[in-house]
C-alpha cells in the first residue's frame, strides 16, 4: 500500500536570526537553475542553525531584508557575505 504526504494549506514563514559569524551550519540545495526550490538539506548538530531551530526541508525565502530570486548562487553570495549576524526567512 502507498503513503500518500499531505503537503498543508499554507505555508508558515519563519524568521531566525544567526550571530557570531560563520559558520553558520546549513546547506542549500536547488534553486531556479535546477528547477527547484532553495531548501535546506542538512542542518549541523550543535550549529548555530541548530540552535534557531532550521530545519531540512525548510526553503529560503529572505536573506538579511532581501527577497530572493530563487537562484542558488545569490543565496550563496549573501550568506557568505554576512560576517557577524545573519538574518534568514523560510517557507516551512
Amino acid at each position: 500500500m502507498e503513503t500518500i504526504t499531505k503537503k498543508p494549506l499554507f505555508e508558515i514563514p519563519v524568521h531566525v536570526f544567526l550571530s557570531g559569524g560563520a559558520p553558520w551550519g546549513f546547506t542549500l540545495r536547488g534553486g531556479l537553475e535546477h528547477r527547484e526550490p532553495l531548501l535546506i538539506t542538512k542542518v549541523e548538530e550543535g550549529s548555530k542553525a541548530a540552535a534557531v531551530s532550521l530545519q531540512v526541508g525548510d526553503e529560503l525565502v529572505n536573506i538579511n531584508e532581501v527577497p530572493l530570486s530563487g537562484y542558488r548562487q545569490e543565496a550563496i553570495c549573501l550568506v557568505k557575505g554576512s560576517h557577524k549576524t545573519l538574518s534568514l526567512v523560510v517557507k516551512r
